[in-house]
């Protein structure tokens, strides 16, 4: 099936700029002095704590109402709290989801509601209404078997679709090692667990978890603080107390020696790298400031050393970066990320090792902490242009024991940051000597390297874990060739299995659509082939098309964001190969295809045949059905491996089809459920024009 392709249109403005004088730097100004609005605050009787901030420029409010609890564990009710979640908003008691949704949308309002959280945002003008549904859904929530079962089985397809994923995998993986799984941060939800929640477990988590007793409501906008006093307290009395929940989890521990906890994902063609380790950080620690900056360096952003390093550099990555948490109620985790080739996965690892290790060791440049610090005031300027970050600056003084003037302060606390402060918050936060490497990746093309991977000179040791942090044995990679097997007798397998050689040749022209998203957005996929060299391939986005290839005989064309470009004789030559609706008909006297060996492909044993230098293709050893192509490429400089993988064969006319088709390329991943397959019907020559 012909591989997709996106292209990005980079649009450039220039503008015209007077004439200045270059030669001198400009004089840095003072810091932005930081004025915010002083709240106002009062208490009920049940807990609730309403902080107020009078906004008058705009004739918009904002609500956001926090549960500030300590973590929460699960245990074997694993999927509660996402479900408890997910259940609010459907309307209330008094009013049902359908007329509570039209209401809001009336309004023109926006409400979100999640397991210790809800806000809602709108014109002041129905600030009291918006108050009150707000409320209504929060304290009164419609909890029914109907939606339940809608929400459950939404939750178990997303956690069915992310088995697959790389990504998902190691971030499973490593919070449940870092903190245990026991912990309530180390629990994670999978299909088996969610489908033993009940209805039941989802109110009792709701009960325990959402009470005033920590809650906090912050009010911003263009509110008078009387009325929203009156407003609230009539809207929130009924709201009961709960049980105070407690804090008393084992603490989790560092490794005593940096390892690698790898985890095998064979279907990978690239690795997910996590180097983490714990860390006791509050906002209220003096070290807060240093550590924003130190962090910043090291892996902030597109500045940030590892970024230079692996990306810029190197060419390992799209991007790689660190983040610091914070936490007031324990243990929380330092972690650097990265998703790289399968061929430089050893070659990553110590690239993060030795670029942690050095700003511990190594003083930083003072243009490096100038830089960090423009660009991280910067960003914190412009977020005061939300009144979502004047709602979160008001809550965190709050919650997290700040001095009223913490704000007002920011600036020049990120400023008096020094050079040792950064070297002293890294050794003491970046762990290079105590981390946990955690990786996903193809075991059978990453692994030796891994084990060889040295840093100071000591070899890393490698533990092996499963999707679900159990620790497992080395996965066994080498699978017997069957006597007699050759790429003929496979593709002949594979004709087999999805109907045989007569049928595929009745077959002169087969259509297949197809939907899929990416980032949310929804795509189209419509593919044409005949047996007269004739093929199309286009993908629309809300009824425009985004990319359209055509085929027909021997001339082409090739269109991406409105221009077309006429293909080479070698472009014409592959896509004549991409037009066979069966090729691999086609190839079982090709001497040049090959067939490698075996492998596993989601745990079944699978035939790999090297279809070209750059190409190649996954047949089922058991079934005979084709489960994956990859197809390597260079892009930039830097080499990248595509995955197609077919999956839901059904029949469509005499042969079996993939009805969904799942493309990845490096982070993006695109998969398509084709909803409609038409054999010998719904092709002209015209389409081909």
């Amino acid at each position: 099936m012909k591989k997709i392709f996106f292209s990005l249109l980079l649009i450039c403005s220039l503008g015209a700029v007077a004439q200045v004088d270059r030669s001198t730097q400009p004089k840095a100004g003072p810091a932005p002095e930081i004025n915010l609005s002083e709240p106002q605050t009062f208490t009920l009787k049940n807990g609730l704590k309403v902080i107020v901030v009078e906004n008058h420029k705009l004739p918009r409010v904002a609500y956001t109402l926090t549960l500030d609890n300590p973590p929460i564990a699960e245990n074997d009710k694993v999927g509660a709290a996402a479900l408890s979640g997910a259940l609010l908003g459907k309307g209330s008691t008094s009013i049902s989801k359908d007329d509570y949704n039209e209401e809001v949308d009336y309004m023109g309002a926006r409400v979100n509601f999640g397991s210790q959280y809800a806000s809602a945002s709108g014109l002041s003008q129905y600030s009291d209404r918006i108050l009150e549904l707000l409320a209504d859904a929060a304290i009164n929530p419609n909890f029914t078997q109907e939606e339940f079962e809608k929400e459950q089985n939404i939750l178990i397809e997303g956690l069915k679709t992310n088995e697959k994923s790389v990504e998902a995998a190691a971030g499973t993986v490593s919070r449940a090692l870092l903190y245990g799984k026991d912990h309530p941060k180390g629990e994670f939800e999978t299909p088996e667990a969610v489908e033993k929640v009940t209805l039941a477990d989802a109110k009792a988590f709701y009960n325990k978890a959402f009470i005033p007793n920590n809650a906090y409501l912050v009010v911003v906008g263009d509110v008078d603080f009387k009325d929203i006093k009156k407003e609230v307290s009539k809207n929130f009395k009924d709201w009961k107390k709960g049980t105070d929940l407690s804090n008393t989890f084992k603490a989790p521990e560092n490794v005593t020696t940096t390892e690698i906890d790898f985890v095998d994902m064979p279907n990978a063609v690239q690795s997910q790298v996590i180097v983490e380790n714990l860390v006791e950080l509050k906002m209220s620690d003096p070290d807060y400031f240093p550590v924003l900056m130190a962090n910043q360096i090291l892996g902030g952003g597109g500045e940030g050393r590892l970024f230079l390093n692996l990306r810029e550099d190197k060419g390992y990555t799209y991007g790689a970066y660190s983040s610091m948490n914070n936490d007031k109620y324990g243990k929380t985790s330092f972690n650097a990320s990265a998703s790289v080739r399968n061929m430089v996965t050893d070659s990553s690892v110590v690239a993060f090792l030795e670029e942690i290790d050095r700003i511990r060791q190594e003083p930083v440049t003072e243009k490096d902490l100038k830089n960090a610090k423009a660009k991280y005031i910067g960003s914190f300027v412009r977020s005061l242009e939300q009144p979502s970050t004047v709602a979160r600056f008001a809550l965190n003084i709050e919650t997290e024991n700040l001095p009223k003037d913490f704000y007002q302060n920011y600036l020049s606390k990120i400023n008096a940051v020094t050079i040792q402060d950064v070297q002293r918050v890294a050794k003491k936060y970046f762990l290079s000597d105590n981390a946990r490497i955690v990786i996903a990746g193809k075991g059978s093309e990453v692994l030796d390297n891994l084990e060889k991977v040295q840093f100071k000179g000591k070899t890393i040791p490698v533990k092996y874990y499963d999707k679900e942090a159990n620790a497992i044995e080395k996965p066994e990679y080498e699978v017997a060739m069957p006597e007699g097997v050759t790429a003929a007798t496979v593709f002949n397998n594979y004709i087999e299995a999805i109907g045989g050689k007569d049928a595929i040749e009745g077959i002169k022209s087969i259509v297949m659509m197809g939907e899929g998203s990416v980032q949310g957005t929804p795509l189209k996929l419509t593919i044409k082939k005949t047996t007269k060299d004739q093929f199309l391939q286009e993908i629309s986005v809300m009824g425009n098309v985004m990319s359209k290839q055509v085929l027909n005989g021997d001339t082409a064309s090739i269109s991406a964001q409105g221009q077309t470009i006429t293909p080479s004789e070698e472009q014409i030559a592959a896509l004549k190969k991409e037009a066979a609706i069966i090729p691999e008909l086609d190839m079982m006297n090709d001497a040049s295809v090959k067939l490698e060996r075996v492998e596993k492909v989601d745990g079944e044993n699978a035939y790999v045949i090297a279809l070209t230098d750059t190409k190649k293709a996954f047949y089922a050893t058991e079934s005979g059905l084709k489960l994956k192509e990859e197809t390597t490429q260079e892009m930039q400089g830097q080499t990248f491996v595509q995955t197609v993988v077919y999956d839901d064969y059904k029949a469509a006319g005499a042969i079996l089809v993939p009805y969904k088709l799942s493309q990845s390329m490096g982070p993006q991943n695109i998969e398509f459920t084709f909803t409609e397959i038409k054999v010998n019907e719904g092709v002209s020559d015209a389409d081909f024009q």
